[in-house]
């Protein structure tokens, strides 16, 4: 069926969802909101990732009812830990120690497994009467009126606004004319989910390594999740190696704090990039996630930064609605790319100087980070900002980031 001033989304992953979510809150049901994504045929997922969540974007999903239906599987991070270590050396002193609440009760983040999250937000979105297909956006044609996508099931939609929402490679985007300026990193990110012996009471730890960050992220359980970065030659040695010889590997850099550590999954390395948009919009189409943004995962922001897309679009759009604007016009476009390009680019230049700084094998720049790393520790107000830095409550926050419904 074709419905003037539909939004149709192009992707079907947590940016997509959670903004179908969003928008039916704010809209109301009067306006169709249209999620395409093949993905959406395989269900329950089988995504072996986690995510961490922070404070902010936890808010969100709570405000577009999603929250309680992950809640009993979310671990939150109680405190964190960071180390600066070379791998041979026997010890790794705790260079920085952050207390987890951003508020009294309330964590600065919780670890989520993937396919819990989105399949929560796949069963809220049918609840909520989205329209779910399991097919792609095909091509669209835009007018000065509006924007006719055309799905891979022969479907033509009447919309106001397309977002792009599918991912680094966006075939949206590159049908758009926008090219995108970064670069590769010489680096994979191996994931892998391990069980211990010991309960990690809530602790994440951050050891920097000279070939990248090795991050143990807490799960519900003894379990936690790896993010090892290692150069791309070795990650693809290490994910090769035997069950026995990976357990070498990992065992040298876990250690054995928590006891006997053992993979409880098949690892699995991803190249790590860089790169922004040059512009997040184009004619009624709008550009969320990682179409926009792809960053360097050593903060844990990546997904963090597309929910702040989806928060501050679906602001910008509800508003419209409200004043009677035309939801996909270029004014209503442009004042969610001014909103969110900025803080973008700051992360991105923020997230590639960390790993200069801490990916390497200089002694001159270990002793100088590790003497910034002490500061801190003994600066309370500078931690307390980084900490809400971290979960994305400073600068000028979306309502639905402060878990204001829209």
């Amino acid at each position: 069926m074709s419905v003037q001033g539909s939004i149709v989304i192009g992707g079907g992953a947590f940016a997509g969802l959670a903004l179908a979510l969003a928008l039916r809150q704010g809209l109301g049901p009067e306006i169709d909101v249209i999620v395409a994504d093949p993905a959406l045929s395989t269900r329950p997922s089988r995504d072996p990732r986690a995510t961490a969540i922070v404070a902010a974007c936890r808010r969100l999903f709570e405000a577009i009812g999603a929250w309680d239906d992950v809640r009993g599987e979310a671990q939150p991070i109680l405190d964190m830990v960071v180390t600066d270590s070379k791998l041979e050396d026997a010890t790794r002193p705790a260079f920085l120690n952050f207390a987890g609440d951003v508020a009294p009760g309330e964590p600065f983040a919780h670890m989520v497994e993937n396919r819990r999250l989105i399949d929560a937000l796949v069963v809220r979105a049918d609840a909520e009467g989205i329209d779910l297909r399991a097919t792609t956006v095909a091509s669209y044609d835009a007018r000065t009126e509006g924007i006719d996508v055309t799905l891979g099931d022969g479907s033509v939609i009447a919309a106001s606004l397309l977002v792009a929402a599918d991912g680094a490679r966006s075939k949206l985007r590159e049908r758009a004319g926008i090219v995108t300026h970064g670069w590769e990193y010489d680096q994979s990110g191996i994931v892998v989910t391990v069980g211990h012996e010991r309960d990690h009471e809530g602790r994440a730890e951050e050891h920097f390594l000279p070939a990248g960050p090795f991050a143990i992220l807490p799960l519900t359980g003894k379990r936690s999740s790896l993010v090892w970065t290692e150069r791309r030659a070795e990650a693809a040695r290490i994910i090769a190696l035997s069950d026995e010889d990976f357990h070498s590997e990992l065992e040298q850099r876990f250690g054995l704090h928590l006891g006997e550590v053992k993979a409880l999954d098949k690892p699995r390395a991803f190249p790590l990039s860089y790169f922004v948009a040059r512009s997040f919009i184009a004619e009624r189409l709008a550009l969320v996630g990682d179409s926009a943004h792809v960053i360097h995962p050593i903060a844990g922001q990546g997904l963090n930064m597309g929910l702040k897309d989806v928060a501050a679009l679906a602001e910008v759009v509800v508003d419209a609605a409200r004043l009677g604007m035309d939801l996909g016009g270029a004014d209503v476009l442009e004042r969610y790319q001014r909103w969110r390009r900025f803080d973008t680019m700051a992360m991105g230049v923020a997230t590639n100087s960390l790993n200069f700084l801490f990916s390497n094998q200089s002694t001159l720049l270990r002793t100088v980070r590790d003497i910034g790393l002490g500061l801190v520790d003994r600066a309370p107000p500078l931690k307390n900002l980084f900490i809400r830095q971290a979960a994305g409550l400073t600068g000028e926050v979306p309502r639905l980031l402060k878990g204001e419904a829209l």
